[in-house]
């Protein structure tokens, strides 16, 4: 069964594929980059693209865009990286994620769920029953 982790990047991946074909291209790549707030250069995004890429097309597919997603740098840089989606998330500056921010986050990337179905995902990882994600929950739903 595919991870929850697994399952965002699956719709970010799906988000970018503007047109359809299953792979991602270097701009799209650095479109992605850019949404959790980070800076890439079309030349870094090319580079990513060139060493990920499995059939060498100039493009990545799903699985390409896994093995580059989850390869991620020191564990500070993976630290740092799971507080920007925290923030990306949270949107409401309380510290935690509420199923209404869920909501919206979702909504950006296209999947489209109501509140009572954002409070059933939250309730899977909270932890301390508040109804709420902290960011501690939030990293152990991120492994998952």
């Amino acid at each position: 069964m595919e991870g929850y982790h697994q399952q965002q990047y699956k719709r970010l991946f799906d988000h970018l594929d503007e047109n359809g074909d299953r792979k991602i291209s270097a701009s799209e790549l650095q479109q992605c980059v850019h949404m959790i707030g980070k800076d890439m250069s079309l030349d870094e995004a090319e580079a990513a693209v060139a060493a990920y890429d499995s059939d060498n097309d100039g493009l990545l597919d799903f699985d390409d865009f896994l093995r580059l997603v989850e390869d991620g740098g020191t564990e500070e840089e993976k630290a740092n990286e799971m507080k920007e989606a925290f923030r990306m998330y949270e949107m409401e500056g309380c510290g935690c994620i509420t199923p209404e921010s869920l909501k919206r986050m979702l909504d950006r990337l296209g999947e489209k769920r109501t509140v009572d179905e954002c409070r059933g995902m939250i309730a899977r990882y909270d932890i301390n029953g508040d109804g709420l994600l902290n960011f501690d929950e939030f990293v152990i739903m991120m492994r998952c």
